[in-house]
């Protein structure tokens, strides 16, 4: 018997997508300076599809990214796969963002793409002291009714202003956000808000840039020539919690678990982040074939009581605190992003 067919989730209006869905960042110049060939990847991405895993999450400041999913796209008959974009407007362009602009932004996606009507727009505002979020929103729900967008989502909000958009009349679906069994943000308060307004969240970073797996268990720190955007970013956020030592710690657990359940320790990890309260759904990077016999692992089991107390025994606490706070508020965490992105999307894979 093979694996599990993953299982999907659904939205309102009769759409639903995978739970665990192909991410893009990686295969963006902004994550590394070395990327795998395009045409390779379109091969790997349609071996993922025809396996169950149908949802790919790309952006618009991917460069090239939203180009690949669309070549996946027009191999298959449509609805058979769902493409989620991003729309991330400049920081500098937030004061006045004009709704033509935005649309340009959508219509820009589309034409990427090759498709009429992208599934899921997730808008993402890098700074709410700048006035225009909610009426920025208020232009792509127009562009929804027009027909150029099937649902709207947000990015890196937190529990107060997912109720503000709700409480405006916007039809919020989905919000993504960091989670992991270091990165706990969204637990508590957005989980509950989440799951009273019937909002899913999609986990990023659920794997923190591939440190959770087995392949930095009992090995020292990685150094300059071998770090690339996700590690930067996550090694923040392993030193948050407790540095290099405590996650070593955390991995011998998640790997003692894996032995036990005949899997890999990033399974284990992604598995816990799918089984906590309102996820819709874990985006998983996803750059070659082999992703397809890992990630069909994550449906053959569940975790089960002893190993969720051996996990917060073993992997106590993790980051707390408002989503995405540290990165708009922390100097050292704000210092690696790049808010200027629209302007350097040419030359994509």
């Amino acid at each position: 018997m093979g694996p599990a067919a993953p299982t999907r989730h659904a939205l309102a209006g009769n759409y639903d997508f995978c739970r665990v869905i192909n991410g893009g960042w990686q295969l963006s110049p902004g994550h590394s300076t070395g990327r795998p060939d395009p045409d390779a990847t379109v091969e790997a991405w349609t071996r993922l599809v025809e396996a169950g895993f149908t949802t790919f999450d790309v952006a618009d400041i991917y460069a090239g990214v939203e180009e690949l999913a669309g070549r996946v796209a027009a191999r298959f008959e449509p609805g058979r796969v769902q493409v989620h974009t991003k729309c991330v407007p400049d920081r500098s362009r937030l004061p006045g963002l004009r709704p033509t602009e935005i649309e340009a932004m959508i219509d820009e996606s589309l034409r990427r793409i090759g498709i009429e009507r992208i599934d899921l727009v997730q808008f993402h505002w890098w700074d709410f002291g700048i006035d225009g979020w909610i009426e920025s929103l208020e232009t792509l729900d127009r562009l929804r009714e027009a027909g150029k967008i099937r649902h709207l989502g947000v990015t890196n909000v937190d529990a107060a202003r997912l109720e503000a958009l709700l409480d405006a009349g916007l039809p919020i679906r989905t919000n993504q956000v960091q989670y992991s069994l270091l990165d706990r943000r969204p637990g508590g308060e957005l989980t509950e808000t989440c799951r009273l307004r019937d909002v899913g969240l999609l986990a990023y970073g659920t794997l923190a840039g591939g440190l959770l797996s087995e392949r930095w268990l009992g090995e020292p720190r990685p150094g300059p020539t071998t770090i690339n955007r996700s590690l930067v970013k996550y090694l923040l956020i392993v030193d948050e919690c407790g540095g290099w030592d405590a996650l070593q710690g955390r991995l011998e657990t998640l790997s003692a678990i894996a032995d036990k359940h005949a899997v890999d320790a990033a399974i284990v990890a992604v598995r816990w982040v799918l089984e906590r309260g309102s996820v819709a759904a874990a985006i998983v990077g996803a750059a070659g074939a082999g992703y397809v016999e890992r990630n069909s692992r994550l449906f053959d089991f569940c975790l089960d009581s002893e190993d969720h107390l051996a996990l917060e025994r073993d992997v106590p606490g993790g980051l707390q605190g408002r989503v995405y706070g540290l990165e708009r508020e922390s100097e050292r965490h704000a210092s690696i992003m790049r808010y200027e992105l629209q302007g350097k999307k040419k030359g994509g894979p």
